[in-house]
């Protein structure tokens, strides 16, 4: 299984065979994948990259992997990164040491591939399910109300399909993340009805011409998909 909406993972580790081993794993399983050395290059690199998780050894020269899971977690801007902490200890303590101060995960050292990914988009999974959703999505002028379904340009309604609404959505909640053609179909489709990539070209067609002053949001990456510009 990919990636959840793509992921971007932070790998914090000193070996460097195993650094470039696991990196490989994970961008060939379509992770975008920042690599650090250290604890104290991971929290400078933190903030500008933005990870969705953090996969981080314990034993690291300087700062060990629990003090900097603690410096995530107390940091307002880091505190929801998800954190999957790798040793190659396996004794008892430590596991319930690390999972109750900061870690969302353990894996204990050999990594197994599958097991690896398995874990990854497990712990994405749930933090995506306890994250709360906002409602009212704004982008200067265009409002988006997900709970009324409501799409309107200066308090004017947007006359929009169901399938419009949908791809709107799905893109303005996670506003400058390109989606492929794949992930809109895997997203809107009903059990009642197929979606092509041609008809999803034909919608974002249609919603452009309807976003009007925006249009300029739905940004087509070609050879790819598209993505809802923020600005």
């Amino acid at each position: 299984m990919g990636p959840i909406m793509n992921s971007r993972v932070l790998f914090v580790e000193d070996e460097e065979n195993l650094l470039n081993s696991i990196s490989f794993i994970l961008e060939n399983e379509g992770f975008t994948v920042h690599r650090c050395r250290s604890g104290e290059e991971a929290l400078e690199s933190v903030e500008r990259i933005a990870p969705d998780l953090v996969l981080l050894d314990i034993v690291l020269p300087g700062m060990d992997g629990f003090e900097v899971a603690e410096r995530l977690r107390t940091n307002k801007a880091t505190e929801r990164i998800c954190i999957i902490m790798l040793t190659g200890r396996a004794v008892e303590e430590e596991i319930i040491s690390a999972l109750e101060r900061a870690a969302d995960d353990y894996i204990v050292k050999p990594v197994r591939p599958r097991m690896l990914i398995a874990r990854i988009n497990a712990v994405l999974r749930r933090k995506t399910a306890q994250a709360p959703e906002m409602a009212i999505l704004s982008f200067d002028s265009l409002t988006v109300n997900t709970t009324s379904r409501q799409a309107d340009i200066t308090g004017e309604p947007l006359a929009l399909t169901k399938t419009e609404f949908d791809i709107l959505a799905l893109l303005a909640r996670a506003p400058d993340t390109v989606f492929s053609r794949k992930q809109i179909i895997e997203a809107i489709r009903g059990e009642d009805y197929f979606v092509t990539d041609r008809s999803i070209d034909f919608q974002i067609f249609g919603l452009r011409k309807k976003l009007g002053p925006h249009a300029h949001r739905l940004v087509t990456i070609r050879g790819i998909g598209y993505q809802f510009r923020s600005t």
